[in-house]
């Protein structure tokens, strides 16, 4: 008994007993059909169709059941191939990851090596940019998803995701008094030529049309001297050891390994934070992989939150962009 002679059975039946009909439908000839089903009745040990003059006009009633387990059989062979299909779509695959350069160094490292120690077949591709570049990288379809922080610009075609929250701080070559102040105040950090990150690279971004980190000078009525602004958080880092000034980032840019001979003290109390957004075009269709790695960067963010998310794009306070 062969799965191919229980397709043939339902091609005919569905064809309404027209043999010819049904070799056509399974690109094949009308004896090859004929010879198969005369094979499976050989091995049932019973007709299944009935016969008037070699014309089949119809099924016996066991053929009704062989239909009837046809039906299944037939039906759970496609459901097995959904399944192989979303297999392989876990194990195999390119994930396109639109970033900037705080989340690509910093946040997604332990993300990306945990996946790939599971999904080794998946290929991870990597595009940094400003927070509105990467999201017009996904918007484009040029990308999967984005990972940054708020955008001024609105992108109506995607739905953003909150993941976590980057807090600042100040960064300081050892021995610089501001690492020994007991309370650490705006008035204090504005004493000293501040570094920090051009404000279109950091998710930084504009709230109220103004700099995060400048805005909160501003309110306390300061005016900060900032000598020097760049990209990325190891830029400012170099020239902060350069003893050209402090500088203020996100404080998962300092690795206390790494940044030898630099101090760190916790300004989240001075500045506002910064919300890191997964951002998905609404019409996407999300593989299995990607759903996993979303979950790995964010693990609020389950399938069925980002599904609903996404059936749902524009309500609900879990949807932002």
């Amino acid at each position: 008994m062969r799965l191919q002679q229980l397709r043939y059975v339902l091609e005919i039946a569905r064809q309404g007993n027209h043999l010819s009909a049904a070799a056509e439908a399974l690109h094949t000839s009308q004896p090859g059909v004929s010879r198969q089903v005369q094979m499976l009745e050989s091995e049932l040990g019973f007709p299944i169709f009935q016969r008037t003059r070699n014309r089949i006009i119809g099924l016996t009633e066991p053929g009704e059941q062989v239909l009837e387990i046809a039906k299944r059989v037939v039906g759970d062979l496609g459901t097995l191939r959904i399944l192989k299909d979303d297999v392989s779509a876990i194990s195999r695959g390119t994930l396109v990851i639109a970033t900037t350069h705080t989340q690509a160094k910093y946040v997604l490292p332990p993300v990306v090596s945990s996946f790939l120690k599971n999904f080794p077949d998946v290929q991870i591709v990597l595009k940094q940019g400003d927070p509105e570049g990467i999201c017009s990288l996904v918007d484009a379809g040029e990308a999967d998803i984005a990972i940054g922080t708020e955008t001024a610009r609105e992108f109506p075609n995607l739905v953003g995701l909150p993941c976590f929250e980057l807090t600042r701080s100040v960064v300081a070559k050892v021995g610089h008094p501001i690492l020994s102040a007991e309370h650490l105040t705006l008035e204090e950090v504005a004493q000293y030529p501040i570094i920090t990150y051009d404000p279109r690279f950091a998710g930084e971004t504009l709230h109220r049309r103004r700099w995060k980190v400048l805005g909160a000078f501003e309110q306390a009525g300061l005016e900060p001297r900032i000598v020097l602004s760049a990209i990325d958080a190891d830029v400012c880092k170099t020239y902060v050891l350069m003893g050209l000034g402090i500088a203020i980032f996100a404080s998962v840019s300092f690795d206390e390994k790494a940044d030898v001979g630099l101090g760190i003290r916790d300004a989240r109390h001075l500045f506002e934070s910064s919300m890191t957004y997964l951002k998905l075009r609404s019409n996407a269709y999300l593989r299995p992989y990607t759903l996993e790695f979303i979950r790995r960067l964010a693990p609020h963010l389950t399938p069925d939150i980002v599904r609903e998310a996404l059936q749902n794009r524009g309500r609900g306070p879990t949807v932002q962009g």
